[in-house]
């Protein structure tokens, strides 16, 4: 839906739902420009439709940029029914997604599920997106509160780590003991505590 086309459709019973959202129609228009999600950004984003018009093949909506809300869902919600204020009590239907990991993504996205997307992209932002997405893997679950106490580094290998560790415990040991030293065996023993994926390491915790 262009917004050329919203505001050709604006009637009065369209205005008062967007008051009742807590819009005037210039206001509608500013929020409509900050959270249309541009696709180089690669941001987390949704497209927006609802059921009724999905029903009725009109695919009328937009794709929004979750990172605009300042990780508040209720605005988020809000901003979505002003959107489709042409229905009296539209029913939301998320049609598509990009930016993060499907896990999260639903046809009607949860709080819970915007509040994990949301620390999702905090953690890309500070971290390698590749190192979060190796950590998912690693777990198997979409839990990241503790993927900061968790990380370790970027690794060649497991024996990589291993050398590095070494090092880190033994500094002082001469290089003609530490040609003694098995690495692959002490590289295994170190998978007990310590997962290798996607090129990371991570603590069990």
């Amino acid at each position: 839906m262009t917004l050329e086309k919203f505001l050709s459709t604006l009637t009065e019973a369209k205005k008062q739902r967007l008051a009742d959202l807590g819009f005037t129609p210039e206001e509608f228009v500013e929020a409509y420009n900050e959270h249309e999600h541009v696709y180089t950004t690669g941001n987390p984003a949704v497209y927006c439709g609802t059921w009724f018009k999905y029903n009725c093949g009109n695919l009328d909506g937009q794709w929004i940029d979750l990172t605009t809300f300042d990780g508040d869902y209720d605005d988020f919600i809000a901003y979505c029914n002003a959107l489709h204020c042409d229905e009296p009590d539209p029913e939301l239907h998320f049609q598509d997604y990009e930016g993060f990991p499907e896990v999260w993504y639903d046809e009607f996205i949860s709080e819970a599920d915007f509040d994990n997307i949301m620390e999702y992209m905090e953690l890309c932002d500070d971290y390698d997106s590749e190192a979060v997405d190796a950590y998912m893997s690693a777990i198997g679950a979409s839990d990241l509160s503790n993927f900061k106490e968790a990380y370790i580094g970027e690794y060649d290998s497991e024996n990589d780590f291993a050398e590095y560790m070494f090092d880190e415990c033994y500094p002082e040991c001469p290089d003609y003991l530490r040609n003694y030293i098995d690495i692959e065996a002490f590289a295994r023993d170190l998978m007990y505590d310590y997962t290798y994926e996607g090129g990371y390491i991570f603590r069990n915790c």
